[in-house]
């Protein structure tokens, strides 16, 4: 498989916003992202951003605004506040999660599952996660790994 670009994670996510100015602060104020690039059109409307997290960029989304009725790519890009409900849910992984609730919950997340340990059995992995809306109603799991799958017995 050939590298991404200079810069790019393997995968992204592009999440869509009434009010993406207000949103791009706010995950960067709740969840600790970074901004990288913001482009505004007219009277600064947000046309597109993108937000990393993670010391090297590791992780990325680009915010935008929600477009009804344009049928960009033959689909509306809705906020959940329009859909009616969440439309997609993203994991995040911190190396504090009780702090990174702690932080999400004083800028206001709705956490709508408190930290809690998740362990899928010892050939598994075991994490301490919790979820959370943020202000327009996408979900966010939050996970810190606790223990890692073993690496598999070497074949003879």
């Amino acid at each position: 498989m050939n590298p991404t670009p200079p810069g790019w994670p393997r995968i992204s996510s592009s999440l869509h916003y009434r009010d993406p100015a207000r949103m791009i602060d706010w995950l960067c104020t709740a969840f600790g992202f970074t901004l990288r690039l913001k482009v505004e059109g007219e009277n600064g409307a947000i046309e597109h951003s993108e937000l990393c997290y993670g010391a090297d960029g590791e992780g990325l989304v680009m915010v935008g605004p929600e477009r009804v009725g344009e049928k960009r790519f033959g689909c509306d890009m809705l906020s959940p506040l329009t859909a009616g409900g969440n439309t997609q849910s993203l994991m995040l992984y911190v190396d504090d999660v009780d702090a990174h609730c702690a932080q999400a919950r004083a800028a206001g997340a709705r956490i709508v599952d408190e930290p809690s340990l998740h362990d899928y059995g010892a050939e598994y992995w075991a994490d301490r996660s919790y979820g959370a809306l943020d202000p327009e109603g996408h979900l966010w799991w939050i996970s810190q790994r606790l223990r890692t799958a073993p690496a598999p017995a070497a074949q003879t």
